[in-house]
Formats: C-alpha cells, structure tokens, sequence
C-alpha cells in the first residue's frame, strides 16, 4: 500500500501540472477572443478546466492523507507540509476567487447575447483581463510544478532550508505573473477600446520568453551536471561523517596533531605468518563457456569457468588465497561476501587495496572463523562483474561433521550438501551453469542441505521446496535457533543474500522451483527421475517470527554508543555527469553520502528507513548485524543475524552490531546497479585511514 500511495502521488502530480498548465493558458487567452459569442465560449470551458484538477489533487491528497495514517512522519512530513498545500490552497483560490468572477462574466455574456448585441463591452474586457481570474489559474500550475518538483527531488531529512530555493523560485514567478497581469489589467482598463495584441506580437512574446526560460534551463542543467563530475581522485575517507550521538571530544581525527597516531588499512592483515591449511588460486579471465542448454555466453571467469570454483574450508583454518588477473582490462579483486575477514583482506579496490591490473598477482590470507554459506566475487566495477562471471560460493563447514536434525528425525547418514548458485546469462536463469533442470539421485533417509545463494543484480529471488516439509537452518551464514519445520513456505532471498534450507530425503521426489525459471530447478529422488510437481499456493517465509529466541551480545534495551538513522529514498538528479533517478543514501550519493563514525568497542545501532518505490539489500562488510524490529515490530524468533538486509519500500528495520573489526568498511546497496550510481557509504573507525582512493585518475572503481 506504501508503494501505491506514493506512485499514486507521483502519477497524480504529473496530471494535476497538465490539468492546472492548460487551465492557466486558457484564462491567459480569455482576453484575445475577439467576439462575444468566443468569449462566452471560452468562459464556459475555462469553468470547466477548473473541475479537472480536482481529480488528481483529491489523489494527492488522498495518499498523503494514507501515510500521515499509517506511517511515521519520515514517510510523510515533507509531503504534508510542501506538496500539500501547494495543491490544495492555490487550488482554493480558483474556486473561491477566480470562479465567482467567471460565473459573473457569463451571466454578462450569456444576457448580452440575448439581447442582440455581439459586441465586447469595455466592461467584459475589465472582466476578462481580471486579474482575480488569471492569476489563481496560473499560480496553481506553478504551484503543481513546484509540487511536482519536491515529488521527484524530496527533501530528506525535511528541513526548510534545503526547500528555500524552489520556494523562493515559486515567489519571484508567482510575483512576476502578478505585475505582469495587473499591468495588462490596468492598460485594458485605461483604454475605451481595447485591442488585443495581433497574434503574431503575441507568438513572438511567449517565443521569447519560452527561449528564456529555456536558456536559463539549459545554463542549470549544464552547470548541474559539470557540478556532478566525480573528481579525478578521491579519497574513499571523504564524505559527511556521522558520529551517531557520539562525544564531540572523540573526533580528534580531525587534528592534525592526532594524525601520527592513524592506523593505515593495509596494517590490518589476516596472520602473515604461518603455513596456510588452504591455498587456493584464482585467475581472472575472459572465457566463452557453454551453459548446459548449449547456449554459449561471453564471461569474465575465475579459473575459466562460471560461476569460479566452490572454496570449501573448514572453521578456524588459516586460508590464503592467489589472485592473478590474466586479461580483465579495467582489473579485478576478490571480496568474500558475507565473510568478516580483517579490513586489508576484504577486497574491495580503492579502499583496501588497488585493483588487480593484467598481469598482476595479489596475495590475501584470513582464518575462517565463521560457520556458513558464503560466496566471494569481484569488487573492482562489480556490477559488470558480477553480471559477467566473476562470482563463485565459499563454503566453511564446522570443524567436525554435524547432525541435521528436524523436530521429528535425526539422520547419522553422511550430508548431501547441494550449493544452489543461481544466476542470469544473457536472461536464461540457470542454478551455477545449469539452465535446465537438475536431476539429482538421492537416498530417502539422507540429510540435506541446501545453501541458496542469490547472485543477480536487482532481484529478490523467490525459491519454493516441493515434496518435503523443511526448515531454515541459516541466514546469511549464521545458524537459526530451533528453526521450525515448513510447508507450502516460500523463500524470498535478496540480491547477495544466502538462505540454507535443510531437511531429510522422504521416499519420492522432492523439487526446488526458482522463480523465473519454467523448466529448470532441481529434481531429487531415489532414482534421479520423477515429473515435476504441481507447486502449490505458499506464503512468505518471514524470519521476523520465525524459530525461537535465545540469548544474545546485547538488544533492542541495551545501552548504545552510537545511534544512527540512514534513510534510503528516490531522486531525480546527476551522478558522475549523468542524468537519471538517484538512489539515495540520506538524500545524498557517493561521495557526498553520509560516513557512519565508530570507535572500537562501540555497541551500535542503525534505523534505517525505505523510503523509496524500489527495494535495497543494504550490505556492510565486515560485521553481521542483529536485527531488533521491522516496522516497530520487535523480533520474536530465532535472532536473526545478517549482512545483506533487504528493505521493502515502506519498511523500517532497527539492527545494531558490536564495531569489533576495525577498518573502512563499505555499506552499500547490493543491487549493483544503484551502487553504481552512487548508492554507496562507509562505515569509518576513529583513528583508521587508507592510502588508497578511487575515480578517473585511478585504477580503482569498486562499483
């Protein structure tokens, strides 16, 4: 309902400017009608332009009226105190000014022409060029472009000041257009016959004052979009930082007296001594491979192949893993996504490393300390590689072999561990380099596991287990507490997000259905063969509820060092010299976006609101945060920890972490298309720095 209120509001702004715009011209053009037979013509249809407007407006209303009910003040604060008077009150001003005066100009023509006469009077031309007419009509559709405006380019967080431009724009016009038709109204008053202007004076006015306006627009556009031009260099530290409440005392980092005392990222290393448990190489290349249905596709590959080769380890080893950039031109790295691995290892070019050119190798070394599903790719231009190719799973089992249990049978036979990597090449949704469906024999009485891991770009995909009841073992590689056995449940898992679905092998088949796939998936039965089942009607899985509660670092009534609100919302603007709807990061993007300050130690909690018409997987490195409440709804079931959390328009999340991994950490959407255009923060250590930087000038483009 959210999302409907606010396209509504959008869709109904865009007509109440055509409605309010032709209204405005046609009682501009009241006076030049020439006959009294005309004049009362264009009397009647500019009162019935005045009932157009109310449509649309009675929806903008309507719909902010719908937020101001139901959601908080960040939804709609803005919209209530700008957008809504804007319509509703110049809009009044028609009716209650501009109307009466019609009516009266009517009843004059329509008497007149009874009469006989076909003549204008001087006094129909007085009325005519009223300026109790012409001045409500075209104040309201300024106002609706004005309204229009503050619909495609909010202001958020609501303050006046950043409101007072497009206000006092709103002024000067609203004024101009007042002196502009007193005057006209007094000069038809002054003369005993008015003659209008011939119409080809009066197309050679508005000519030149469209040609104005229009260069006045083309100099703003211009000067915006330079404005916007990323700088050659810049330093991934910049931005506006955000101490959450923090003590003005802490932000020493600003002295250059404290500068001795900054620890670089590059200091922040996984061990270098000691003889890895693990080694593994990964070379960046560009490869044509064929998918399973013989389509061929172009691919950025790590080792040649799509997606890269599964890494499997086990809890607590030391990993070290060789990256070799054979022929990516614009460079690579390799980020484990969801693993929280020490600031230098974490991948991403410009603010732990430099990009991996041609020919160059690039060492990094980590223990894997945590149990889970997890899936590495590059984090250099990494919405075109990710889409290419440069992707793979990373998998760390425990250290010993566990049992998978459900609520009503425990299995000692070994796992059938199944790694579901789905992906889209050149549009065909394939499970790893599977675009058909997997047929896979599998003993009744076996444990499996499968780990869903969602690698597209902009996509919450929705995955539904067929033929078994099942549970929701882990959550972006963190375990569920006593997770519940499901049925007709399906899984939505966000762009970059990893759901672990367990269960035991009944005697028939049992079928993953991914959404957007019609004839692919995977099949498991005894035999490996078996028709596909019907899929039935499901609800939502929803971690919020789900499993039970047990004790954790700290929650909803712990005491924070930090606090911080980031609200995801729309704009229209420029990024990098390029125009376009932005998604913003507390109305701004990369690299004006906000820096969250910590220190280490700090318990931190972040509110973060969607305010926006598409969805957000927000992903932090480095941390895993413990979800508190959605939408003012604190969670019930098994904690729920994550690193790719996904915002619905209209959802609000509180989540809070333990700043425990010092560095400069990215926070960004994992839709790689918004992170591309800007959609991209840091969360900063007091007293971390990092000699590397991004833009033109560098080798270095994360996103």
């Amino acid at each position: 309902m959210y999302n409907a209120s606010i396209q509504t509001i959008l869709a109904a702004s865009v007509l109440f400017v055509i409605f309010t715009w032709i209204g405005g011209v046609k009682a501009s053009r009241l006076l030049y009608s020439g006959s009294l037979e005309r004049l009362q013509r264009k009397t009647r249809k500019l009162l019935f332009w005045a009932w157009f407007p109310i449509l649309p407006a009675g929806a903008i209303a309507a719909a902010i009226g719908w937020l101001q009910m139901n959601m908080d003040p960040i939804f709609w604060k803005d919209r209530i105190f700008l957008q809504a008077p804007l319509v509703v009150v110049p809009l009044l001003s028609i009716w209650f000014v501009a109307i009466p005066k019609l009516l009266k100009l009517r009843s004059l023509t329509k008497q007149s022409l009874a009469e006989g006469s076909t003549a204008i009077e001087p006094a129909m031309f007085h009325r005519a060029a009223s300026l109790g007419i012409i001045f409500p009509y075209q104040l309201t559709a300024l106002s609706a472009v004005t309204s229009l405006y503050f619909s495609l380019v909010p202001s958020v967080p609501f303050q006046w000041v950043e409101t007072a431009i497009p206000l006092a724009i709103l002024v000067i016009l609203a004024a101009g257009l007042w002196l502009r038709h007193d005057l006209r109204s007094k000069q038809v008053r002054k003369a005993d016959n008015y003659q209008a202007p011939r119409i080809w004076r009066r197309i050679g006015t508005m000519t030149g004052v469209l040609i104005v306006i229009a260069g006045i627009g083309f100099y703003l556009f211009t000067f915006a979009m330079n404005k916007s031009i990323l700088p050659a260099e810049i330093d991934m530290a910049s931005g506006t930082h955000d101490y959450g409440g923090g003590a003005a005392g802490e932000h020493a980092h600003h002295d250059m007296t404290a500068m001795a005392g900054m620890v670089s990222v590059t200091y922040l290393t996984g061990p270098k001594e000691g003889t890895p448990d693990r080694r593994f190489t990964l070379t960046a290349q560009k490869t044509t491979t064929t998918l399973h249905s013989g389509k061929t596709v172009d691919a950025w590959t790590y080792n040649g192949q799509i997606p890269g080769p599964e890494l499997r380890m086990k809890e607590g080893e030391l990993i070290e893993v060789t990256l070799t950039n054979k022929d990516i031109d614009v460079g690579v790295t390799a980020h484990w996504h969801g693993l929280d691995v020490p600031n230098a290892e974490d991948g991403v070019a410009g603010a732990t490393q430099n990009a991996v050119m041609p020919g160059e190798t690039y060492t990094y070394r980590f223990r894997a300390e945590q149990v889970g599903s997890f899936w590495y790719h590059s984090h250099q231009d990494s919405q075109e590689a990710v889409s290419k190719g440069l992707f793979g799973a990373l998998i760390v089992e425990p250290k010993e072999a566990a049992q998978v249990s459900s609520t009503t049978v425990t299995s000692t036979q070994p796992l059938k561990d199944i790694t579901v990597l789905t992906h889209r090449w050149k549009g065909a949704l394939a499970i790893g380099a599977n675009d058909q469906l997997d047929r896979q024999s599998v003993a009744p009485g076996t444990p499996v596991r499968m780990r869903l891991i969602n690698t597209d770009d902009w996509v919450d995909q929705v995955y539904t287990l067929v033929g078994t009841p099942f549970q929701v073992a882990a959550i972006d590689g963190t375990d569920l507490n006593k997770p519940d056995l499901l049925t007709n449940t399906n899984v939505m898992v966000p762009t970059g997000g990893r759901y672990d679905l367990t269960f035991i092998m009944p005697d028939h088949p049992v079928y993953l259905h991914v959404e957007g796939s019609k004839n692919g998936g995977i099949l498991l039965s005894p035999d490996g063969q078996g028709e596909l089942p019907v899929l039935p009607q499901t609800v939502r899985f929803d971690p919020l509820i789900y499993g039970s509660p047990k004790e954790t670092p700290f929650n909803a009534d712990s005491q924070f060092a930090r606090d911080f609100t980031l609200i995801l919302d729309n704009k229209l603007g420029f990024f990098n010299g390029t125009f376009n709807f932005l998604y913003t990061l507390n109305g701004k993007v990369f690299p004006d976006a906000p820096m969250f300050m910590v220190k280490e130690g700090d318990l931190v909690k972040t509110t973060i609101i969607n305010r926006g018409n598409v969805e957000h997987p927000m992903h932090l490195h480095g941390h895993h945060v413990l979800v508190l409440s959605r939408n003012g709804k604190p969670s019930t079931g098994s904690p729920w920890w994550s690193d790719t959390l996904d915002l619905q328009p209209g959802e609000t999340y509180e989540i809070a972490f333990i700043a425990n991994n010092p560095g400069l950490w990215m926070d960004h959407c994992h839709n790689l298309t918004h992170a591309a255009d800007g959609m991209s923060m840091h969360l900063m250590y007091e007293g971390i720095t990092t000699p590397f930087s991004v833009g033109s000038g560098t080798q270095n483009h994360p996103e």
